[in-house]
């Protein structure tokens, strides 16, 4: 809200003559890109830290010209091509690939992501680092956001994120908390069982038959799947020696990582096509993504910013924090009360 806001004011100031609800909507405009953007060159590289994929992601929005040649080369010739390639994504055709943007259910299936979620969560002072108050996942759930907002500035909450790690996306890792979650009704549920019974009633493929349909090797062993024998032996037991029978979820937390992945590569391959599919085919990042639709100072906005300098505009304490942490979804710096951001 804080950023849409300052895009509203800051498009008020260069077109006095828009009314309230034109400002709103470019507005909202200008805020989706550039969260699409954070999502592209910040958030998704720190999920899957492997130079490649960085590179890629980056290669996805900027293009192979970068994000400065790029801009110089359209500013003064346009467009060399239509190709996504050396511009990047957005300003290309839109493309749908003989069918209208949705998300698929495999993707749906592959972001079961909660392990991420931790249990317990532990709340910093921004001045020295020291924890003023630890809470579990409940604690922070809809009926009691109020309270700890209440309880600490913003900028404390932020920090407190910044420091903590995110649970790892692996078996014997889904918080407890969901597993045993009380909606606001009342209603008891167990996610990890939901995420499980839905892909099957969805019909998504189990975890050996998803990969083949993907052109991957099926695993033969449980073995092979796991990397080791004790989680192996687990699984053996649960799924009754039928390397075929194991979910599909099952299969994405036991897989063993690449080097700098957050997720396996079996997920990797869908989160790969999905992520450039939910750019290339929505007008409003490809066809629409010029000047007559968010205005000049909107793609200026789009252009410049990230979300280091999101954080920075409405909470510049944070600075210290983030000096030296190349990006800000990685975990930042501890503060102390003399230790000075760098100019």
């Amino acid at each position: 809200m804080r950023e849409h806001n300052a895009i509203c004011d800051h498009l008020a100031g260069e077109y006095p003559y828009l009314t309230g609800q034109q400002l709103y909507d470019k507005a909202r405009l200008v805020n989706s890109a550039l969260m699409a953007k954070i999502h592209t060159v910040d958030w998704t590289p720190a999920i899957i830290a492997h130079p490649t994929t960085v590179t890629a992601m980056r290669v996805n929005w900027f293009g192979l010209l970068g994000e400065r040649l790029g801009p110089q080369l359209r500013q003064r010739f346009g467009r060399i091509n239509t190709s996504p390639l050396l511009h990047g994504i957005p300003g290309s055709p839109t493309t749908h690939h003989g069918v209208p943007y949705s998300l698929t259910e495999e993707f749906v299936a592959v972001y079961r992501m909660h392990p991420l979620i931790p249990d317990e969560f532990t709340f910093r002072s921004l001045a020295d680092d020291h924890v003023t108050a630890q809470h579990e996942l409940p604690e922070l759930s809809v009926l009691n956001v109020r309270a700890r907002l209440a309880e600490s500035p913003m900028a404390d909450l932020f920090y407190s994120f910044g420091r903590a790690h995110p649970g790892a996306l692996s078996l014997h890792n889904f918080p407890r908390h969901l597993q045993h979650m009380h909606r606001v009704d009342g209603t008891l549920i167990d996610l990890a069982t939901i995420d499980l019974i839905r892909s099957r009633e969805r019909g998504v493929p189990r975890y050996n038959q998803f990969r083949e349909l993907f052109r991957l090797k099926p695993v033969k062993t449980f073995e092979e799947l796991t990397g080791e024998t004790v989680l192996a032996a687990e699984l053996r037991e649960i799924y009754d020696d039928d390397i075929d029978l194991v979910d599909l979820m099952i299969g994405l937390y036991a897989e063993p990582k690449p080097p700098g992945f957050g997720f396996s590569d079996t997920a990797f391959r869908v989160f790969i096509l999905m992520a450039t599919r939910r750019l290339e085919s929505d007008r409003f990042f490809t066809a629409d993504f010029r000047e007559e639709t968010y205005t000049v100072a909107g793609m200026k906005w789009v252009r410049d910013n990230d979300m280091r300098s999101v954080l920075l505009r409405h909470f510049p304490r944070l600075s210290p924090a983030l000096t030296g942490v190349a990006n800000p979804f990685a975990p930042w710096n501890p503060v102390s009360p003399t230790r000075k951001a760098s100019v």
